[in-house]
């Protein structure tokens, strides 16, 4: 790599870092730290939500989806702006106003208010664990990149430098530091995809006739894909808008009702189909030029033996010009890092706030609070990047990761909120039955039919035993329930 590019990247990190250091004085209080104060603009809080979202994990996933499959990856993502609208109309109303009332810091926090603190606490642990896979995930994505892109740079070597540069300007920062450096971030990434990547990935390969040449028909098609496939994507990925802690932050942080519906609304469209189909095109561009012998001087002679996520930061590294690679390296190590960093956000959230706070004299202290927080975030992100180090496909990972999240939460935070009769207990089984169902079904590697994934059982255990619970729990659980329920509803 040119030293141009080198500086360009060099120049990049310290700017995060230095966004990160700057609000470290601004943080006086957990508000501060994980909720930006709770007075945040549509505009930053909707480019933040997109950029975690969307992320290093879908955006070298995407790549990986247009190496394999065309532009019918692009799918992945419409459920994407599915969830975001359908979030936007059914949960942030309620979610919103509730914050404002009480305060609320995490998503598992809701539980303490719909059900109990068992209830919470659970959710807490669950929610934690599935963003420590989710950062892993951003971690990897990033090594990925660098990998293929630093001639000598070993993916353990980039797993360490992205890990140390992430957990440090987000153990410092918080939320604030997270959101801003989302929005500076993704400007970034956009025009690094629309004005440099896409143009040149597209005039490397030949143009659209050098791509007919090549490519299968079905690569260019939207119907590319199986029905089986698109349950999947659905089923885990619509539920998360849900679920998802870094959404209930941004929900927390935003002004008021009508700014986060904005925010998500423009969320929703920037997934879909803005970065669904330049994240698959950069990807078919890779395709085509490893048809077309682009990468074998880089030692990778057989399309179909690559690892497909390699393919876009190998185009990348093949046909960008000095200074333009720094910058669209840049650009792509902003979504990674936009996305982990706000998992470590959630994930230390949870676990000072949803599980330690419930066993240590913290409660009042604010400051013990907010460096407590601090050191959880580094630790977590210390493991994170050990996991990263035993794992080789970023989609896989996120995915997983998600699976695990939606079976086990999704059916009690919509049933406490929408239904009278959900009790505690019923929650409490239907997270614990449906999340370690699609963990057990994942790690004994179990099959289900028509190549669905292991969540839709997770889910269907978890809504039947909710169900269930609900109706047979003894009575004193149920009076409960109604009130909370009933009080969501008037928010």
């Amino acid at each position: 790599m040119h030293w141009i590019d080198i500086v360009i990247f060099i120049v990049y990190f310290l700017a995060m870092l230095g966004i990160g250091f700057f609000f470290f004085k601004q943080n006086k209080n957990s508000d501060d730290y994980y909720v930006g104060g709770r007075d945040m603009g549509s505009l930053h809080i909707g480019l933040s939500v997109v950029a975690t979202d969307v992320g290093g994990g879908f955006s070298i996933g995407l790549g990986g989806l247009g190496f394999l499959m065309g532009i019918s990856g692009s799918w992945m993502l419409f459920t994407g702006l599915i969830g975001a609208w359908l979030s936007a109309v059914f949960l942030i109303p309620k979610v919103n106003r509730l914050s404002k009332k009480v305060n609320l810091l995490t998503f598992p926090q809701l539980f303490d208010f719909l059900f109990n603190p068992n209830v919470a606490l659970l959710a807490g642990i669950i929610s934690a664990i599935g963003y420590l896979g989710f950062t892993s995930s951003q971690l990897l994505a990033g090594a990925k990149l660098a990998s293929a892109t630093f001639t000598g740079l070993s993916l353990t070597q980039a797993l360490i430098i992205m890990g140390v540069i992430a957990v440090v300007y987000t153990v410092a920062g918080g939320l604030k530091a997270v959101i801003y450096t989302d929005t500076v971030q993704w400007i970034i990434l956009m025009a690094g995809l629309v004005f440099i990547g896409i143009p040149l990935g597209y005039f490397a390969v030949g143009g659209m006739e050098g791509i007919r040449e090549v490519v299968r028909p079905e690569f260019l098609q939207l119907t590319n894909v199986s029905w089986s496939q698109l349950v999947n994507w659905g089923v885990t990925i619509i539920p998360i808008w849900f679920v998802g802690m870094t959404l209930y932050q941004r929900i927390y942080a935003c002004r008021d009702e009508q700014t986060a519906k904005r925010a998500w609304y423009t969320a929703g469209l920037f997934e879909y189909p803005i970065m669904a189909f330049m994240g698959v095109l950069l990807g078919l561009f890779a395709r085509v030029g490893a048809d077309q012998g682009m990468f074998v001087d880089l030692g990778y002679t057989d399309p179909e033996a690559m690892d497909a996520e390699m393919g876009l930061p190998l185009l990348l590294r093949t046909v960008l010009p000095a200074g333009l690679t720094g910058l669209m390296l840049s650009a792509y190590f902003s979504a990674i890092m936009s996305t982990a960093d706000s998992c470590l956000m959630a994930a230390s959230g949870n676990v000072v706030t949803d599980i330690l706070e419930r066993f240590l004299p913290l409660k009042g202290d604010e400051k013990k609070i907010l460096r407590y927080s601090q050191v959880a975030t580094f630790a977590i992100g210390a493991v994170a990047l050990l996991i990263a180090m035993s794992m080789q496909n970023v989609l896989e990972l996120m995915l997983l990761s998600y699976a695990f999240m939606v079976s086990g939460l999704f059916v009690p935070v919509i049933g406490g909120m929408y239904w009278k009769r959900a009790t505690p207990t019923a929650a409490f089984w239907a997270m614990l039955l449906g999340g370690g169902t699609t963990l057990l079904l994942i790690l004994t590697s179990w099959q289900l039919p028509y190549d669905l994934d292991a969540n839709i059982a997770g889910i269907s255990i978890s809504a039947l035993s909710f169900i269930i619970l609900s109706y047979v729990t003894t009575p004193p659980d149920i009076p409960a329930a109604v009130k909370l329920s009933d009080t969501t509803r008037t928010l």
